[in-house]
């Protein structure tokens, strides 16, 4: 079998990371041809010098290149990502990139008709219609494979139905680090308290977003565009163990679960090698040592989140690019100590009522959209900051 050729937009960051260490497990199936980082430009290097492939590129800009990576055409700058992505002679492109930086990687990699693994969610969030306008449905040879843990249970649940209509879809969550919290505890909440998930070994934003159960906010609007969904057939139960990664229900009452250990390099060599399964890093699931499964509904009080991502759904139109964009800067703030982890909500929440019934019609009205949220967004931060000094 001629190797898959593959294209990591994102390699230094947590998905690109485990996907190398897919690809070193089996070299006779991947080959890497092109590699992308944001500014983690020492260990692009070295990523480079292990893989050598034909594109690398940096897009916080350009810098010194060492001798011996300069065999690699490279970009740089905010374009390199949709450069690469069109430009790269591969069969996948996978986008681990974080934010809406994303979206342009995912659409140029689609229009130079590459196969996408999608570990980006905001490229579905602020422009599902756009993406999978580029992604027509084919059971043999799909054109985008999501990575994130709970699509994938849901698109291997889906596969498992023979083309049963489902019923609900159900995502489950971690409840994070803050699950058992009062509304008081969680905002005393510190960025550190916020980095330490229980469960899952992720990047900042994202961890942070499981703490504030936004990074499921976003999983139920990508799932809506995934899975063709409707509002109501969307639900999210609480699982602190986080081995059922997400499950489907149907028709005759039977529900459809995908299980295994918090590893992310399961549902990565899953997309990368579909549709055969290849070892992948994770270790077997022992059903006789987990004892008990939990789950429990989330409580949409101390995490309005899931509200808020109901609310944009149901709002359509570019309501799901505000949430995303005001979700960003708030998140980047709280990092920052500007505001507290409670306002995160409270900004998003703000950004909604004032711009959720913008167009997103093309490229360019969901771009103007993030642009407004993040104004907004920012002016928001600005006034917490006022009150709390």
């Amino acid at each position: 079998m001629r190797k898959r050729r593959i294209a990591i937009l994102g390699s230094t960051g947590s998905i690109g990371r485990q996907a190398l260490d897919v690809v070193a497990r089996h070299p006779e199936l991947f080959e890497v041809v092109a590699l992308s980082a944001h500014s983690q430009a020492e260990l692009l290097f070295d990523q480079v010098r292990a893989h050598r492939p034909r594109l690398a590129g940096l897009s916080a800009g350009e810098v010194p290149l060492p001798v011996d990576v300069r065999g690699s055409q490279w970009f740089f700058g905010p374009e390199a990502l949709s450069q690469i992505a069109g430009l790269a002679d591969c069969d996948d492109v996978l986008v681990s990139v974080v934010g809406m930086v994303g979206l342009a990687g995912v659409l140029a990699a689609r229009q130079a008709g590459r196969r996408v693994l999608l570990a980006n969610k905001e490229a579905l969030v602020a422009g599902g219609h756009l993406v999978m306008s580029l992604c027509p449905p084919s059971a043999d040879d799909p054109t985008l494979i999501p990575v994130d843990s709970e699509h994938s249970a849901i698109y291997q649940c889906l596969m498992a139905a023979a083309h049963n209509p489902y019923e609900r879809i159900i995502l489950t969550a971690s409840g994070g680090p803050f699950r058992d919290f009062t509304s008081k505890q969680m905002r005393e909440v510190q960025p550190q308290d916020a980095l330490r998930h229980p469960n899952w070994q992720m990047g900042p934003k994202i961890t942070v977003d499981s703490a504030s159960m936004f990074n499921k906010a976003l999983e139920l609007i990508e799932a809506k565009w995934l899975f063709d969904a409707g509002t109501d057939q969307l639900e999210v139960l609480i699982h602190p163990q986080s081995i059922v990664h997400s499950m489907v229900a149907f028709a005759d009452g039977a529900v459809l679960a995908q299980l295994g250990l918090p590893d992310m390099r399961a549902p990565i060599a899953f997309a990368m090698a579909y549709p055969k399964r290849i070892v992948s890093g994770t270790a077997p699931l022992r059903l006789d040592q987990l004892g008990t499964l939990q789950f429990e509904a989330p409580d949409t009080e101390r995490f309005p989140a899931l509200r808020l991502a109901v609310q944009a759904l149901r709002a359509g139109g570019a309501a799901s690019c505000v949430l995303n964009a005001a979700n960003e800067v708030a998140v980047d703030a709280f990092l920052k100590r500007r505001i507290r982890f409670t306002d995160i909500a409270a900004v998003v929440e703000d950004s909604l009522q004032g711009l959720g019934a913008l167009p997103a019609d093309s490229l360019e009205a969901v771009m103007e959209a993030d642009r407004l949220a993040r104004d907004r967004a920012g002016r928001q931060i600005t006034r917490i900051t006022l009150e709390d000094t």
